[in-house]
């Protein structure tokens, strides 16, 4: 299931929307900006466009509408197939992946047509079948938003790529710009995960007060892709609160490198414990002291150990310790009140283990 999911992995998804306004030039100076950004940072990102065929888009009834908001913005920032091309271009030369958002069936060819190699679904679209078939007939890696959408919905979107073995990538989103702090319900993404498993999973964030908590936090509960808007302070033209600036992607990433420090990489197995740490536990154990003097021949047996033995720091290079089980060994020499208990002191299976020998030999004062 999910395969080649590695292409949505660490993966920034720079909304552009319809922030160039109709304007290649803006388009291009948000790419540009954006893009510095992107490579001070070492980031893998894409910088997504909306596809909209606006003229079979809008009914004709509706066309020139200034009161409905949505139809007024869609022909605000009507662009060209050839103003949309510039941009593409100017994504791939500034080394980010292009992207888009397709609304109708004509945009979908679009996407073909720039060779998009991911295809993102927008959350009011989930469950837009005729959209849902056109996108899966092109076999490209989707991303899929969840803000507002149904269990069943959900379920039937992901059960419809799954099926077709088509890459998918789950975004947790809150579908309000801007969202409030407390509006996040980031816990979604441990749902998601569980009801999920084999998905990437991922963060579409609307939020305008931090871009640090948040991809800590998503970070640590496993999204792997995450998607802001984004915009420019620019020819005096009002950046919507719920959109990033480069200077604010710029503390997002950073706080991505650090999450990724701190969460280490290691999650489906025991880590690697540094020879750092080792030492320094090493510092803290008990050694094993003879309370009495002790003949050679003498064998260790659990059932008398506090009689014959005591525990204290520091631990000696050599010295057994709290941690060995010393039942069956013998001592090999004759012992002082007070004495270190060492590898050398003894006869068994763990004196004749070279590997083990050499442990307690490197290990302690």
């Amino acid at each position: 299931m999910n395969q080649d999911a590695d292409i949505f992995k660490n993966l920034f998804v720079l909304e552009l929307a319809n922030n160039h306004w109709g304007s290649v030039n803006r388009g291009l100076t948000i790419i540009r900006q954006h893009s510095q950004v992107v490579r001070y940072n070492n980031i893998r990102a894409a910088i997504k466009l909306q596809f909209r065929d606006v003229d079979a888009f809008i009914h004709s009834e509706f066309k020139g509408d200034q009161e409905i908001r949505y139809i007024k913005k869609t022909e605000d920032t009507k662009m060209s197939r050839e103003g949309f091309s510039a941009m593409v271009d100017e994504i791939k030369k500034v080394g980010c992946i292009p992207m888009a958002t397709p609304f109708d069936e004509n945009s979908v060819d679009l996407c073909v047509e720039f060779d998009m190699p991911i295809i993102k679904i927008a959350s009011s679209d989930v469950n837009d079948w005729p959209l849902l078939e056109k996108i899966a007939s092109t076999r490209r890696p989707t991303i899929i938003s969840t803000g507002g959408v149904s269990e069943k919905d959900l379920d039937d979107t992901v059960t419809f790529f799954d099926r077709r073995r088509i890459p998918l990538a789950i975004n947790h989103c809150v579908a309000l710009y801007p969202s409030e702090d407390s509006e996040l319900v980031l816990d979604q993404i441990d749902y998601l995960n569980k009801r999920y498993p084999g998905h990437v999973i991922g963060l579409s964030t609307h939020e305008y007060h931090d871009w640090h908590s948040s991809m800590l936090l998503s970070y640590a509960k496993g999204v792997r892709t995450w998607e802001r808007h984004i915009d420019i302070n620019h020819q005096g033209v009002a950046v919507s609160s719920y959109c990033s600036l480069p200077e604010q992607c710029d503390v997002w990433y950073k706080a991505f490198h650090k999450a990724a420090e701190m969460c280490g990489g290691v999650s489906s197995s025991r880590r690697v414990v540094s020879r750092k740490e080792t030492e320094y536990l090493d510092a803290l154990v008990r050694g094993v002291y003879a309370r009495h003097d002790l003949a050679p021949g003498y064998v260790f047996d659990h059932q008398n150990f506090n009689r014959d033995f005591f525990l204290a720091i520091p631990l000696r290079k050599g010295q057994l310790s709290c941690r060995e089980v010393l039942n069956g060994l013998s001592l090999t020499v004759g012992l002082k009140a007070s004495e270190p208990v060492t590898i050398e002191h003894v006869d068994g299976p763990l004196a004749a283990d070279l590997g083990f020998k050499a442990k307690i030999n490197n290990r302690g004062l």
